[in-house]
């Protein structure tokens, strides 16, 4: 079974509170473009990132709104901000750096919530069985992209009803592998990986769309 690739660009979550710091009082997300997964969606309203080093202007916020605010920057972006992001699975957010959201309507300084969003699978349930993986387990597949192949390790399966097939990775992962969303990978058995045999091969002659937004 093929997955397909999701790069996900720089964006932010927000919790309503924020929003309205942000937007002002009674504040909502307006849908711009709905992502891979079900239920969310890249929104019209758009936040500056402030670091001690930089700015990076006009980063997207994604809906709906969560319990906390995060942040999810690939490793280049945190460097220009200045700052030392940790590479974090989505919600694990302790002992992290924060930075400064700036919106039309006000700012909020976050102490926490920057991470680099660890490397994942959303699987179904039905996805995971016919691949032979289970919830939270780290697995590798192989990125066939021409002269830029390479296998992703550590690759965090998350299976629940709710989520569609995808392999979810930064702008930095993406452009180590040529890869683009819309692309395909195939999983790669780990201790054939270790025993360098060739992974099956994959398809990448999807459509691809480069303003896609994942999480």
């Amino acid at each position: 079974m093929s997955i397909p690739v999701g790069v996900s660009a720089r964006h932010v979550h927000v919790s309503q509170t924020d929003l309205e710091k942000l937007f002002g009082t009674g504040a909502v997300l307006h849908p711009k473009k709905d992502l891979s997964q079900p239920g969310q969606y890249a929104a019209d309203e758009t936040v500056d990132l402030q670091g001690p080093r930089g700015t990076i202007p006009h980063v997207r916020i994604l809906g709906p709104v969560r319990p906390h605010t995060q942040v999810e920057v690939s490793r280049t972006d945190a460097f220009k901000l200045g700052i030392d992001a940790p590479v974090r699975e989505s919600g694990d957010i302790e002992n992290t750096p924060g930075l400064t959201l700036v919106g039309p309507q006000g700012s909020v300084e976050l102490k926490k919530g920057v991470i680099v969003a660890m490397r994942h699978i959303h699987l179904t349930p039905e996805d995971a069985r016919a691949l032979g993986v289970h919830d939270k387990e780290e697995i590798a597949v192989r990125a066939e992209s021409g002269d830029r192949s390479l296998i992703f390790d550590h690759v965090v399966a998350r299976v629940s009803p709710s989520f569609k097939l995808d392999f979810h990775i930064d702008t930095d992962e993406a452009n180590a592998a040529g890869l683009q969303t819309g692309d395909e990978v195939d999983l790669v058995e780990i201790e054939d990986f270790r025993g360098n045999e060739i992974p099956r091969p994959v398809s990448t002659e999807a459509a691809v769309d480069s303003s896609h937004f994942v999480s």
